[in-house]
């Protein structure tokens, strides 16, 4: 009896062990696990973009960046915006959100986003969005961030 005693004071602080991160330093990591948004304080030109991140295990997994307008339309939706832009400035926004969000996915943030010809403001706004995102992150406050849009 005394046996099972012991292994189960073993087993017990094995499980402790395990549950607590192994021993983990707390703060040993940059970004608290969860998922942050940060939005434009205003709309330009009839939108509003935020990006919204998933972190997990201090790494970015999934980033979404995009725009909407009052009525709730998501632009990288809107095909009659898609066919405009892309014929003044050679892109769109379903390309360009997906390229920056591509970008900060590889890059984790630990380097610059390279804008795209056509879509520099938008690359602008975003690199101003994810700034406010990482200070939450690394707090873990899952507030919505606002950016104040440059009048």
């Amino acid at each position: 009896m005394k046996k099972l005693g012991t292994f189960g004071l073993i087993l017990g602080l094995f499980l402790c062990v395990l549950i607590s991160g192994c021993g983990s330093k707390k703060g040993e990591s940059e970004f608290v696990d969860g998922y942050y948004t940060a939005i434009m304080s205003d709309y330009e030109y009839g939108w509003k973009e935020y990006v919204t991140i998933c972190v997990m295990e201090n790494k970015i997994v999934n980033v979404e960046y995009n725009a909407r307008n009052k009525a709730g339309l998501i632009k990288s939706w809107d095909n009659a915006y898609m066919r405009n832009m892309n014929s003044v400035s050679g892109t769109y926004p379903n390309r360009y959100t997906r390229a920056y969000a591509e970008q900060l996915l590889e890059t984790q943030g630990q380097e610059d986003i390279d804008m795209l010809t056509g879509a520099t403001e938008s690359g602008l706004n975003f690199q101003k969005l994810i700034e406010v995102l990482f200070e939450h992150a690394r707090t873990g406050n899952t507030e919505i961030g606002i950016v104040q849009t440059e009048s």
